[in-house]
């Protein structure tokens, strides 16, 4: 799911970021947060649109997520990237109208729900992030 932001264009890096965050558990391929981190800097490079940045942003999380619900990370830089991937997120939803916004913060705050698991002190970044940015506060 994504928003009107050229979805096409964005399918190689959401591929990118999938295979560094969270790659297949039947391959041999360690995680790799650079890899991921990169993908969203090729895209701001190649495309910028705050859009397609906070599309990949939540899709970052989104994906840490999928792998946290199946395993625990013992990495405090994995933990680290989340929440800076979420505060990035954030940001570029600033600069969204209210209907792109929409969708995208019920994806955080979907996020945000799961983070109460994950330890780390990862939800009580989110909070402090969220309302910070004022999301919390709003009503969609």
């Amino acid at each position: 799911m994504g928003i009107d932001s050229g979805e096409d264009v964005l399918t190689p890096y959401k591929a990118r970021i999938r295979r560094g965050i969270c790659p297949d558990g039947f391959s041999a391929q360690d995680i790799s947060i650079s890899q991921a981190t990169q993908a969203i800097s090729d895209y701001r490079q190649a495309v910028g649109d705050s859009a397609g940045i906070a599309e990949l942003c939540v899709y970052f999380c989104e994906s840490c997520a999928k792998l946290l619900g199946h395993c625990y990370v013992d990495d405090d830089d994995y933990y680290d990237a989340l929440v800076r991937a979420f505060e990035h997120a954030l940001t570029a939803m600033l600069k969204l109208e209210p209907e792109q916004q929409a969708p995208l913060v019920e994806r955080v705050l979907a996020l945000w729900g799961e983070a109460h698991h994950w330890g780390w002190g990862v939800v009580e970044d989110m909070d402090d992030l969220l309302t910070a940015f004022g999301f919390l506060k709003k009503q969609f």
